[in-house]
């Protein structure tokens, strides 16, 4: 007689499995997220309903010659830098963002594009019925596009319809959360009904060949909600994020398995759906107050891609025991290890006063090469003297003061120089090409320079 299937207590944030419940988790320390889930059979189109004994594999060297992913063009330029040169038949990916941050529109606008080309595009959508994505479609004058649409959560159901058409080119399942199969008794957007749809789904695209897009919904803290396993089991990982008060959404690649990570792609919400920016420098610079102190324009790099962008500080006298220290689109903890070096290497306290600083146009910087330009916008404020409007800045700062050398740094130059800066103060180490650029440099070995040529 076969033993009656055994209950497991399993945590909704990293994915333990524990025989008893427990406020706590005890692998990642989150409180509440112990559910209870009964075990079952395995789920359909997932192979394991009975084991093999196996059999002899053929090993293979290293060396070789293996032809490139053969890949095709998703009609949107940004999209295709950031997967790297298009989307790769059999291949995953999982895209998530905040609610509303747009990337139920961004998929119906790559779905469109896709069945436009002349390939076959299917999209499914759980959250919404079928009524509400044309409404969408007609809001972004879409309803031409040849995409076949359906609205089902039951991954048997979406497995049976996938089997049935011609071969897919392309399928959107929006989102992985709402799926759910009758094999397990568990409810939809637990992490074994997460798991089981992402393994069939994937395993439907590698063996039909279908490119596979999911889309995945998001913790408090921004990380995508379910199991670490679901990012590992994709091939592409891209996050999709924006300030609500600003236009620009930036669709960033954080794994890529057949392209380079750290890639963007820029784009701007309007009425007519998201726009691609080509480029991104002049929107993010377009609203400057070039005579407020405070203001320094950061020569940066996304992935393979230069970006300019202004980095503001206010440093204002505080009537509270504690100096506030607040930051948005930078590392709070970049910030603080920055105004010790202030104070310890070049005598400059901001002990007394707040500080606030802020990344226009609500870019999120992560390089450490924004430590310049950052540095020189807090002295800038510090003093009220206003930074030359024509100068860019770039460069790690290290504990000690000294300005050490970033990467990419001729690229950088170039795109300051293509929208007319005039001179870049730029760390003494590094090598540029001095032929092609033409800007004026300036090279400084230690922060206290720049300190003292502000406070004189």
């Amino acid at each position: 007689m076969a033993k009656p299937a055994k209950n497991a207590f399993v945590c909704q944030s990293c994915g333990a499995v524990a025989s008893r419940w427990a406020g706590k988790c005890p692998g990642c320390g989150e409180w509440n997220t112990m559910v209870e889930e009964a075990s079952g059979p395995p789920p359909p189109g997932t192979g394991l309903a009975k084991a093999s004994s196996g059999r002899k594999l053929a090993l293979e060297t290293l060396d070789g010659v293996s032809a490139e992913a053969p890949r095709f063009s998703t009609g949107l330029a940004e999209l295709d830098r950031v997967t790297g040169g298009g989307v790769v038949p059999g291949s995953a990916l999982l895209i998530g963002g905040e609610p509303g941050i747009g990337k139920s529109t961004l998929l119906l606008q790559l779905a469109a594009a896709v069945a436009n080309a002349g390939r076959r595009a299917l999209y499914f959508s759980g959250e919404e019925a079928a009524a509400q994505v044309r409404l969408r479609a007609e809001r972004l004058g879409l309803t031409a596009a040849p995409v076949a649409l359906a609205a089902e959560t039951n991954i048997a159901n979406i497995l049976a319809t996938l089997g049935a058409e011609k071969r897919a080119d392309l399928v959107v399942v929006d989102s992985i959360q709402t799926l759910w199969t009758d094999a397990l008794d568990a409810a939809p957007g637990t992490v074994s009904q997460v798991r089981a749809a992402t393994q069939s789904l994937i395993r439907f695209a590698k063996s039909h060949g279908a490119a596979l897009l999911l889309v995945g919904h998001v913790t408090k803290d921004g990380q995508i909600a379910g199991p670490k396993l679901i990012e590992h089991m994709v091939d592409t990982v891209l996050y999709f994020e924006g300030d609500r008060g600003h236009p620009f959404r930036i669709l960033r690649s954080v794994k890529n398995r057949f392209g380079a990570t750290d890639e963007i792609g820029v784009f701007e919400m309007a009425g007519a759906g998201l726009r691609e920016v080509q480029n991104p420098s002049e929107l993010f610079l377009g609203d400057r107050d070039a005579a407020s102190p405070g203001a320094a324009v950061f020569a940066g790099m996304e992935g393979t891609r230069p970006i300019l962008v202004e980095i503001q500080a206010l440093v204002a006298p505080s009537p509270l025991g504690t100096p506030r220290r607040a930051v948005v689109g930078w590392d709070a903890s970049r910030l603080a290890m920055l105004l010790a070096v202030l104070e310890a290497r070049c005598g400059v306290s901001f002990a007394q006063a707040d500080v606030y600083l802020n990344v226009a146009g609500g870019l999120r910087i992560q390089e450490p090469a924004a430590d310049l330009a950052a540095a020189a916008a807090l002295l800038s404020s510090f003093s009220g003297v206003a930074l030359a409007p024509d100068h860019v800045y770039f460069g790690e700062i290290s504990l000690s003061g000294a300005v050490r050398a970033a990467t990419h740094m001729t690229t950088r130059l170039k795109e300051a120089q293509k929208l007319g800066f005039r001179k870049a103060v730029l760390p003494a180490a590094g090598e540029i090409d001095a032929g092609a650029v033409t800007l004026a440099t300036r090279r400084i070995e230690h922060l206290k320079a720049l300190a003292e040529e502000l406070a004189s």
